[in-house]
């Protein structure tokens, strides 16, 4: 819960981020868990954008590592996207794991609002709450399209241009 209510709060200033070093650290922080499920992550070339570093890998962590922890019985395959947009990038993170069923799609960035119980999956349910204020927090949105058991793509985007906003 303190980690949620910071990240307006205790956000580090927007730098020149380079996007493929948040990823490696987000990357290094998850290498457990990548090794113990012979998980496989992919990615396009990563820009250079006005953001908090620290923000930005613990945004691809949290999507990562959600990527690697609903992979259901086959091991993780995570790809992370990057594409240029007029107005600056917007970045995936496809999975091949479980899934989510479309009327759940608002209810996931919801602080708290978990769709698996403790015993099935670990987690507290503010994972994708964080990712939400980050990405909102650097001026974009966050959504998500899946299918039951056949993964999941988290969309978020990022302008390139300093907007920060708590």
């Amino acid at each position: 819960l303190l980690a949620y209510s910071r990240v307006g709060t205790r956000g580090q200033p927007f730098v020149e981020v380079d996007c493929k070093t948040a990823l490696d650290l987000a990357l290094e922080n998850l290498a457990t868990a990548i090794h113990e499920t012979g998980a496989v992550i992919t990615r396009d070339p990563m820009p250079t954008l006005p953001a908090d570093p620290t923000q930005l890998a613990q945004l691809f962590q949290n999507l990562i590592g959600n990527g690697i922890k609903f992979h259901g019985g086959k091991p993780p395959e995570i790809h992370v996207g990057a594409q240029r947009q007029d107005d600056g990038w917007l970045f995936s993170v496809r999975d091949n794991g479980i899934g989510i069923e479309p009327q759940y799609f608002d209810r996931i960035f919801v602080i708290f609002q978990r769709l698996h119980t403790r015993t099935e999956y670990p987690g507290t349910g503010i994972g994708l709450a964080i990712c939400k204020r980050i990405v909102e927090r650097h001026g974009g949105k966050i959504s998500v399209e899946s299918q039951s058991g056949k993964g999941s793509t988290f969309f978020f985007t990022i302008p390139d241009k300093k907007v920060e906003t708590s």
